[in-house]
């Protein structure tokens, strides 16, 4: 029987932050990144690809609100963005798939899934808005329109401006789990958990309905990747290695860390919020949960030998 893999995308992989998010950028760069999934597949492994959509789902909401501005439509919630943007997302990245794996005389099925996810609409990640989402804005930029729409903003770890952060709860259960599990392992290639998933919530009993926020995807990912038995976690950044005391003159790259070291390293303070620290609790809980290993490593080494930082559980 193949190995499974679980492949996190970042909504970078398609909208990067000094680009202006035309479409035809944005199929170049899943072009790009869809080549590097070749390695795991010509190594033997069906895989299942998930990824972000901070950039898209931010535009998606500017294009909302110049929508109610100047025309009067309706204004649609954050659930619906997020559909929206799995939907789109999932286009291109099949399309772009299905181009390279014709080019190298490969046949498979691409399927995505529209993907819910439960969430707990008490959850503590209300009232501390931390996933960032949409473009990067000078400081007096996000002031004014914080000042003009209560929105919240906060500074990029990296210095490359201010984003527009919201609710992030965890997520709890993943639709369509077993449907999405049985696909990959017949060999097709499946994108889900689009985004994170689209967060929702039971109003009532019997009664599931959506809600204002956006569900870390890789936390997403790493919980699908356990549900359904994935022999590895690979999560895609835009850097090749983890790295502690990161941007300094001490900065220093990890090849493998144990769980125990990785825990310690985000006590310590080195990976920080809405950029690193989120994949390494993803790979925590993934390692944790499976005994099997995660890789957090930049697209353009998926799959080599001690390629990336791998996390295990010892």
């Amino acid at each position: 029987m193949k190995k499974l893999a679980v492949v996190a995308f970042g909504g970078n992989a398609l909208l990067r932050g000094d680009q202006v998010g035309t479409i035809e950028e944005q199929e170049l760069n899943a072009r790009e990144t869809c080549e590097r999934l070749l390695t795991l597949i010509n190594r033997g492994y069906n895989v299942c690809l998930t990824h972000g959509n901070g950039p898209q789902v931010g535009n998606i909401l500017l294009a909302n609100s110049a929508g109610k501005q100047v025309y009067g439509l309706p204004e649609m919630p954050m659930d619906i963005s997020v559909a929206y943007s799995q939907g789109f997302i999932g286009y291109v990245l099949e399309q772009q798939l299905r181009n390279v794996l014709r080019e190298h005389e490969l046949e498979r099925d691409i399927i995505t899934i529209i993907t819910q996810v439960l969430v707990d609409k008490d959850d503590p990640a209300f009232d501390n808005p931390t996933k960032p989402v949409g473009p990067f804005y000078k400081k007096d930029e996000a002031d004014k329109m914080a000042a003009a729409t209560g929105s919240v903003f906060k500074e990029d770890p990296r210095g490359r401006g201010w984003r527009k952060v919201v609710a992030s709860p965890k997520p709890l259960v993943i639709g369509n789990q077993r449907s999405i599990e049985k696909l990959a392992r017949d060999g097709q290639i499946v994108i889900a958990v689009g985004g994170g998933g689209i967060p929702t919530f039971y109003v009532a009993e019997n009664k599931l309905q959506g809600i204002d926020a956006v569900i870390d995807k890789d936390l997403a990912s790493a919980l699908l990747a356990g549900n359904i038995n994935a022999d590895k976690l690979f999560i895609l950044t835009d850097v090749p290695k983890v790295c502690i005391n990161f941007n300094t003159p001490q900065e220093k790259a990890i090849d493998r860390m144990s769980v125990k070291q990785a825990k310690k390293y985000l006590e310590e303070g080195h990976f920080a919020e809405g950029s690193m620290a989120p994949k390494i609790r993803a790979a925590i809980h993934f390692v944790k949960h499976t005994s099997r290993d995660a890789i957090i490593t930049s697209a353009n080494v998926l799959g080599v030998d001690n390629g990336g930082t791998r996390i295990s559980i010892v």
